[in-house]
């Protein structure tokens, strides 16, 4: 279930979506919320740089392991604007976080890049189910996936 709480993480994550997108980068956009509701790192997309690794779910992950303690992980909540491809999910597996609340899909990714004709990425598209167990994952949340389909149509648009 999707609370207020969850919203006004998820509006931030959109926040960081345009962010990067003004930065000339691919708008995503994450924050990492700890047991107590603070916001303990929140992140953009810096794939621009090269680095095609430097998803900011990834980056809260390697954040993760470095600042919160290993017994504390667990109960932090990684909100983002688009589902954590399979490297972010093991990332976020491998360092021992908890819930996962997500804007958009990854199959609505696939399918909007799909409908404006970019060709398709070399890496396979999984769920986070399909990459790492026991954690909760919540999303789509139909009205912040609209606000972040808006935000990659802007990019492939500009692009063209």
């Amino acid at each position: 279930m999707i609370t207020e709480q969850d919203k006004k993480h998820l509006a931030r994550c959109i926040a960081l979506a345009r962010q990067a997108l003004d930065s000339g980068d691919q708008p995503f956009g994450s924050v990492l919320v700890s047991a107590d509701g603070r916001v303990l790192f929140e992140d953009h997309n810096h794939v621009s740089s090269g680095d095609r690794t430097r998803h900011p779910e990834f980056e809260i992950a390697r954040w993760a392991a470095n600042h919160v303690p290993e017994a504390e992980r667990a109960a932090c909540t990684v909100y983002t604007s688009g589902e954590h491809c399979a490297m972010c999910s093991a990332a976020h597996g491998w360092a021992g976080l908890g819930r996962i609340v997500y804007a958009a899909s990854s199959k609505q990714y696939a399918e909007w890049m799909r409908e404006w004709g970019v060709p398709a990425s070399r890496v396979r598209s999984l769920s986070i189910a399909e990459v790492i167990d026991g954690v909760e994952v919540d999303g789509p949340v139909p009205e912040f996936a609209e606000q972040v389909r808006m935000l990659h149509e802007e990019r492939v648009r500009g692009r063209s």
